[in-house]
């Protein structure tokens, strides 16, 4: 048996500026690192927001545009409420109740890229 971590997505990314705008201003991932092989190269670059790894590459071949990707948070109605209020104009993403047991929240990168943030629902939550 392999003892393996959580795997870690890379997702096609195209402009190193609006990258950061959308993962780390917008959404509030950290970068842990970045790497060029030169600085008139493509970027890649690691992320994280708690448990939650990614990296975004510029390199063609690393990864296609339109990947989606779910990522399980504590508490989806209180992280739409704070990407809300920081008012970013290309995401205005809602709540959605799943038939299968979760509430999404589905928010597109500037990329193609779909992230869709979740909760498990139980049994006292009222509907979104």
């Amino acid at each position: 048996m392999i003892d393996a971590a959580a795997p870690i997505p890379i997702l096609r990314s195209f402009d190193a500026a609006k990258a950061r705008e959308f993962y780390v201003d917008f959404l509030g991932f950290e970068v842990l690192f970045e790497h060029r092989f030169s600085p008139d190269l493509p970027l890649y670059l690691g992320l994280r927001m708690g448990a939650c790894q990614l990296h975004l590459s510029e390199h063609h071949g690393d990864a296609s545009p339109g990947a989606a990707l779910r990522i399980r948070v504590p508490d989806v109605a209180a992280n739409a409420a704070t990407l809300h209020a920081k008012d970013y104009g290309f995401a205005r993403s809602s709540v959605q109740r799943q038939p299968f047991g979760m509430d999404d929240m589905s928010v597109a990168d500037p990329f193609g890229n779909r992230l869709i943030f979740f909760a498990p629902v139980s049994d006292t939550q009222a509907p979104t």
